[in-house]
């Protein structure tokens, strides 16, 4: 796909670098990304992957906006107070870079739709804020082969990485259950909404995310997956893990059993 005149002009600055070129924004230009959830972390994931281009992006959420949620999820606004996130996301985007197509699925993640949804995505960006969901956009993107981008904040906390297990070939290419292998009990966990969060770190975090779904999107740099990034905010200090594949995984390993997706 080429660029048009004004698309060079746009992205001159990515196309600039040789790491990224014409060919890598072309790239960009022709990738769907599908983006779970419209809150915090999503933020700046919508706005940065917006900016720099990315063909479609799919947006899936079924809350509206409430005034709690504006201290860190700025790409919404008090005068959209009530509107569907998704709308609001799309709003906003536009405003950014009306070339970039995006679609609303102002709808809850379900067993019954996530690998369906997830299948017509090349990339999937997880922000949500509860585990049962981070389970199931990760057996969903392992059975239908897509790689996962997954971020996680609470209180001054946050944590990245990528999860491309269907890539085992590649190298040591762990899932987010050879990281957790199964969702904690309910209320062990406190959510953000329980717990607090510091609206910034949505931006550090979400923009991290953007970075690493550009970088597997162009194929350049090294890939986040089999480590895991930690940050604490109150120190400013980051940490980076290895991650290895369990080789008891139940999604992942040659025992797993985990096959399908059951409808609840």
């Amino acid at each position: 796909m080429s660029l048009t005149d004004q698309q060079v002009e746009r992205y001159a600055r990515h196309i600039l670098l040789p790491e990224i070129g014409g060919s890598g924004q072309a790239k960009i230009r022709e990738a769907k990304v599908l983006v779970v959830g419209a809150g915090g972390l999503s933020t700046p994931i919508i706005q940065y992957l917006t900016a720099a281009g990315i063909g479609t992006i799919g947006v899936i959420d079924d809350d509206i906006v409430e005034l709690s949620n504006l201290q860190r999820q700025v790409m919404h606004s008090t005068s959209r107070i009530g509107m569907k996130k998704v709308l609001s996301a799309k709003i906003a985007a536009r405003e950014i870079n009306p070339d970039t197509n995006i679609i609303c699925h102002s709808e809850r993640l379900t067993y019954k739709n996530a690998r369906q949804l997830i299948s017509e995505y090349d990339i999937i960006s997880d922000g949500c804020d509860n585990f049962s969901t981070r389970f199931l956009v990760m057996d969903s993107c392992y059975l239908e082969r897509r790689t996962l981008v997954s971020g996680a904040i609470m209180r001054f906390d946050g944590q990245l990485s990528v999860f491309k297990p269907h890539k085992r070939n590649e190298g040591d290419c762990p899932c987010y259950r050879c990281l957790y292998p199964e969702a904690p009990k309910p209320n062990t966990i406190p959510t953000c909404a329980e717990a607090g969060v510091l609206g910034s770190l949505c931006g550090i975090i979400g923009s991290m995310q953007a970075t690493e779904i550009l970088k597997e999107i162009i194929g350049t740099g090294e890939s986040l997956s089999g480590s895991l990034i930690i940050f604490n905010a109150l120190s400013t200090q980051f940490r980076k893990i290895k991650i290895k594949p369990d080789p008891k995984c139940l999604l992942c390993s040659p025992s797993a059993t985990i096959t399908e997706i059951n409808q609840k």
